[in-house]
């Protein structure tokens, strides 16, 4: 058994045995145990609650069908048999809940959309007519099932289009198919492994979430310092000029679902930054990146500085730079870091780009629409800081204020969001979906407080979560969560506060805080050894009640 691996049982009604070896063998994280499920079994199983194969594989499930393998309607219109509309739908409804049931027994369940038979050539102008043709059908089919899942917040539909398209001709293959019932080619089951561990990594909160940008022959064509930015290629009638304007608008596009850009660049920061603010054809601007170091100094070194600037993890970052010499270096020194082979064709790059599967997340919130607004935000606080005086001194000018709030139905998707993906201020780093996260925090005796954080150069929005729950006569802190963004602003001790605050109001007579290590979150044992809180055994921490815990003056609370 690979220790840590995630376990997942595997629903279909066609041959999945060589899905399973591409994800149970493969290198790519997370490490993979999973099983196949007999195929041709697939109501059966997704009704038998009590299968034991349910509570063998508790991490996720994939259901995958053929349309004509579940729904008998659709195998009707496919033999050009006429067959109601709202029948098939009706039995796409009762598929559907299955599924929804299934996906009770399960952390996580993922579900390929239904596709035109493999190898079936259509049937012409007739495909998309009304009521008879098999791809509009399948349309309505897909779309009636995406909408009866949507209840469902772990069940996660995955687009299989792409696999077909990526395997083009070499998708199906009617040897395989009437020899083991297997429908698609090795590359269609590979490519459907890459998006499941890809999906994995993001509901376990590692997804990447800053790209490090090489400036000259990367984010533009030439030598800025050589030429100036007036004769740079970008943009203007020109394949490489328009496919770096193409490039830039991608990027743009991945800050707009919260990923942050930055730049480590070989280059006079002043020329470069010249270029940035002043060529007519950039769509990424200043604004645009949330930190840079231009110098001539070690790229290696600068990633680590500028990732230790924004509070990130090596393992958040991606390294793009055309110089192969350069991303060797970057692998050699910095293993955690991802650096993609990048193609020397220019015209390359967008595709290059959008390939990459390390940005997958289970939902988008607003707060990451904002984050990479609120970087750049940071930036000014971080100018400000260096002016100051001292720590104190800095946080008083800041005008900080923190929002405690219970938590309600519209930040819910948010704060599993930030649960699930902050890895270093998480006491216990203890991971939820949707539902869990509802179900524990309406039982009795449980109180989660969502944290807002604001000050006078704008709203960092919901960054962290406070829960609490009593034992006996005491309270024990469940979920202590802020995000890197806030960290270093004395907002844990506002945190650790309400926490005893509720405590004494319940009538208990202490709070306890449990640290439980893990590679990445040193900076919460940090914290509660600087809190003043009583150490009480390895990584336990204790507060009585009868003392009050203050949290710096600084603070406006608004509860």
């Amino acid at each position: 058994m690979k220790i840590g691996a995630k376990r997942g049982l595997l629903v279909s009604d066609f041959n999945t045995g060589n899905l399973v070896g591409y994800l149970n063998n493969g290198s790519a994280q997370p490490a993979v145990e999973c099983a196949a499920s007999p195929f041709g079994q697939t109501q059966q199983l997704l009704l038998d609650e009590t299968h034991p194969d349910w509570s063998a594989y508790p991490d996720f499930a994939l259901v995958w069908t053929r349309p004509e393998g579940v729904i008998a309607g659709f195998a009707k219109v496919r033999a050009f048999e006429p067959v109601p509309l709202a029948s098939i739908l009706e039995q796409v409804d009762e598929f559907a809940a299955a599924v929804v049931e299934a996906s009770k027994r399960v952390k996580s369940l993922f579900i390929p959309l239904w596709t035109v038979p493999a190898g079936h050539p259509g049937h012409g102008l007739c495909d998309l007519v009304a009521q008879s043709g098999v791809a509009r059908i399948l349309m309505q089919m897909n779309l009636r099932l995406l909408e009866a899942l949507d209840s469902a917040p772990s069940i996660h539909p995955l687009n299989p289009a792409k696999w077909f398209e990526a395997a083009g001709e070499k998708a199906f293959s009617p040897r395989m198919w009437y020899t083991g019932k297997i429908p698609f080619s090795t590359e269609v089951f590979k490519a459907c492994a890459n998006d499941i561990k890809a999906a994995l990594r993001g509901l376990g909160g590692r997804a990447r979430k800053l790209i490090v940008l090489d400036l000259d022959d990367t984010l533009w064509g030439g030598i800025v310092g050589d030429g100036g930015w007036q004769n740079l290629v970008l943009g203007g009638h020109d394949p490489v000029g328009e496919a770096l304007v193409d490039f830039q608008f991608e990027l743009k596009t991945l800050s707009k679902r919260g990923i942050i850009l930055g730049v480590v660049s070989k280059n006079e920061e002043a020329v470069a930054l010249d270029a940035i603010d002043h060529h007519p054809e950039m769509q990424l601007r200043r604004d645009s990146f949330a930190g840079w170091r231009i110098n001539w100094q070690d790229k290696a070194q600068n990633i680590v500085d500028l990732v230790a600037e924004l509070n990130l993890g090596l393992d958040s970052v991606v390294f793009i730079d055309d110089n192969p010499v350069e991303r060797d270096r970057i692998r050699t020194t910095l293993p955690a870091v991802l650096v993609p082979d990048w193609p020397t064709d220019k015209r390359l790059y967008v595709q290059e780009l959008l390939r990459l599967d390390c940005f997958d997340k289970p939902t988008d919130t607003e707060e990451d629409r904002q984050r990479p607004a609120m970087y750049a935000v940071e930036r000014q606080r971080s100018e400000l800081k260096s002016k100051a005086g001292s720590l104190d001194e800095w946080l008083r000018t800041l005008d900080i204020v923190v929002q405690f709030s219970p938590l309600g139905s519209v930040d819910v998707a948010r704060t599993t969001q930030l649960l699930n993906k902050t890895n270093q201020l998480n006491f216990r780093t203890r991971r939820l979906t949707d539902e869990d996260l509802l179900a524990w925090s309406s039982e009795e005796g449980r109180c989660l407080w969502t944290v807002r954080v604001s000050d006078k150069f704008g709203d960092s929005g919901l960054t962290g979560v406070v829960s609490v729950e009593k034992h006996g006569a005491t309270a024990h802190i469940v979920d202590f969560v802020l995000s890197c963004r806030v960290m270093g602003r004395k907002i844990e001790e506002a945190m650790l506060n309400r926490a005893v605050t509720w405590a004494r109001a319940q009538g208990l007579s202490s709070v306890h805080a449990e640290y439980i290590p893990t590679p990445r979150n040193k900076p919460s044992l940090d914290i509660l050894q600087a809190s003043r809180w009583t150490a009480v055994g390895e990584n336990r921490f204790s507060w009585p009640t009868s003392k009050r815990y203050e949290h710096n003056t600084h603070l406006r609370i608004l509860a």
